[in-house]
């Protein structure tokens, strides 16, 4: 297996793109173009990471970061692919995480943040490329680009350096308009498990109801899909999530999730085939 600096470093390169923020309803309200840098230096043993924005006056603001560890907060996959953020939910504290896929020459992450209160702020979808890219862009996901059987594999990861690699199978119903029926099954240590959950479809959301919690999933460009609760708060377990249609039939899902505490346990990453 690799490092997590070994899979730090599948994510060197020159990636152009943008950071597109969206209201927690989806509502597009801002685009800005960004050149994301990382280099490895020192015989690969310091990340330098440069952030170029261009502003709406036409301004580059530049950011560099350098640095040879990596925190507590973040993890990473073998191909790349990571989520970093809080470890803890906090009452009157800003709460939030970011995830990141990787794909052949293009990247796709999200940003998710809470307010001090609770309630989901802001999402921001970031959709980039390398230079000599040739892989096209997807359209907005749609609710019909998720039905059918889907057939992965799931990589779960945990802070403590664990890891558990298991086979799932999701399969997702339109059985009306305005409404979505989802069976997930996973298989540990010999038991299968299987939560099924019903969604209201309304535009680009789909919200699903837990016990006292709406969860919601957010149809994107570029074939992005972003899950999370509409509000966070202690006593309840909860996920963040980010999915990305890298075309018809192949989907990965990076899902991070809390107890009932609010403290960060795991990270998984899922790669799916759809079957039928």
């Amino acid at each position: 297996m690799r490092s997590q600096w070994e899979c730090l470093l599948q994510n060197v390169g020159e990636w152009q793109g943008s950071f597109t923020r969206f209201s927690p309803k989806g509502d597009l309200l801002e685009d800005t173009p960004t050149v994301v840098s990382l280099e490895g230096i020192d015989n690969n043993q310091v990340m330098r990471q440069i952030i170029r924005r261009t502003l709406p006056n036409q301004t580059v603001d530049e950011k560099v970061l350098q640095y040879s560890t990596l925190g507590k907060q973040i993890l990473f996959f073998e191909n790349g692919a990571f989520s970093q953020g809080s470890i803890q939910l906090a009452p009157y504290a800003e709460f939030g995480a970011e995830h990141g896929l990787i794909v052949d020459d293009r990247r796709l992450r999200l940003v998710q943040l809470f307010d001090k209160t609770g309630n989901l702020d802001r999402i921001t979808l970031i959709r980039e490329k390398l230079p000599d890219a040739t892989t096209p862009e997807r359209p907005v996901l749609k609710v019909e680009d998720l039905v059918g059987e889907w057939h992965g594999e799931a990589v779960t990861r945990y802070p403590d350096g664990l890891a558990d690699t298991y086979p799932t199978k999701l399969r997702v119903e339109k059985t009306s308009d305005t409404q979505l029926v989802q069976h997930l099954s996973i298989i540990q240590q010999g038991s299968q498990h299987t939560i099924s959950s019903t969604g209201k479809i309304s535009g680009s959301i789909l919200s699903f109801e837990t016990g006292s919690q709406w969860n919601q999933v957010l149809l994107l460009p570029d074939g992005a899909s972003a899950a999370s609760p509409q509000h966070v708060r202690i006593g309840q377990a909860f996920f963040l999530e980010l999915g990305w249609l890298i075309d018809s039939g192949r989907r990965q899902r990076i899902i991070r999730r809390y107890n009932e505490k609010g403290e960060w346990y795991s990270l998984t990453l899922v790669t799916e085939t759809k079957v039928s």
